[in-house]
């Protein structure tokens, strides 16, 4: 099978995202790709509570995941929103960073709210603090399209290797991993992470990036690392979608993952233990 990653610098601005977007996702299925991925923060990359406030939709009213839809549908094509920013009911007011499995009919195959949030400092100046404005998940999802079944993940949730072991022992052949990385972090830990992944669990890892310097309206603008991957179960980067926005294309032989599963069969090996014990 072909994929697509498609490689995103999105402004503040969802509205002047969308048709960007769409033209990356007919470029890809121009060039035969049937399961095309796009980045966390699809619709938009803000730091301004405020101003997302002002632009954002509720999943049954959002513009982007219903003209992403209906895109999917006129090409046929299975498509991974990587994640859209999404007014809640909840009482606090936090939104759902949510991703998304189309099927090539434009229904909604699969959701996902990414688990974990990037509460982090990267320096002295630099701090996030995602779990203000978004409200965390709390459930893994296996999708199970006729290609291969497709674990979702979202961003920071891939340094956190138990969810995606979870994901394998159900039965994921591919991991998902859309994000919007630190431009500090991506280029220290970014590649690292994903062929970890991917060897740890002996699936291919695809990863759609945002990349570059961020247009913004209001609040500071955001640098990402680009260099969306794909990589496979034994660990090889199949493809690198460098640092400016784009389509990587990428065919896939989801037998891979059995042949290097059989290699070092790491999934069935897993022990309970006790401890640690703490010796003083």
């Amino acid at each position: 099978m072909r994929a697509a990653l498609i490689q995103l610098s999105v402004s503040d601005d969802p509205a002047a995202n969308l048709p960007v977007t769409l033209g990356f996702i007919r470029e890809a299925a121009a060039q035969g790709a049937t399961f095309i991925l796009t980045p966390e923060c699809t619709n938009i990359l803000s730091s301004d509570r405020d101003h997302q406030r002002a632009v954002l939709h509720p999943e049954a009213t959002d513009p982007t995941l219903a003209a992403m839809r209906a895109e999917a549908a006129a090409l046929g094509v299975w498509l991974l929103i990587g994640s859209l920013g999404l007014k809640t009911d909840d009482a606090d007011g936090r939104f759902a960073n949510r991703s998304f499995l189309i099927a090539p009919d434009g229904t909604i195959a699969a959701r996902y709210d990414k688990i974990h949030m990037f509460d982090v400092n990267v320096s002295e100046t630099e701090h996030y603090r995602e779990s203000q404005g978004y409200r965390p998940g709390a459930r893994a999802v296996l999708a199970k399209p006729p290609f291969a079944a497709v674990g979702m993940a979202v961003c920071y949730d891939v340094r956190f290797p138990q969810l995606f072991r979870r994901l394998a022992k159900a039965g994921a052949q591919i991991l998902t991993v859309p994000a919007a990385f630190n431009d500090t972090t991506g280029a220290a830990h970014w590649e690292i992470l994903l062929r970890a992944r991917a060897i740890e669990n002996g699936c291919f890892v695809l990863a759609p990036a945002q990349c570059g310097t961020h247009a913004a309206q209001t609040g500071k603008p955001r640098r990402t690392y680009g260099h969306s991957l794909a990589v496979a179960p034994w660990g090889e980067v199949l493809a690198d979608g460098g640092i400016t926005p784009g389509v990587t294309l990428v065919d896939l032989d989801i037998s891979e993952g059995a042949k290097a599963r059989a290699r070092v069969p790491s999934l069935t090996h897993d022990r309970d233990f006790e401890g640690p014990s703490i010796n003083v």
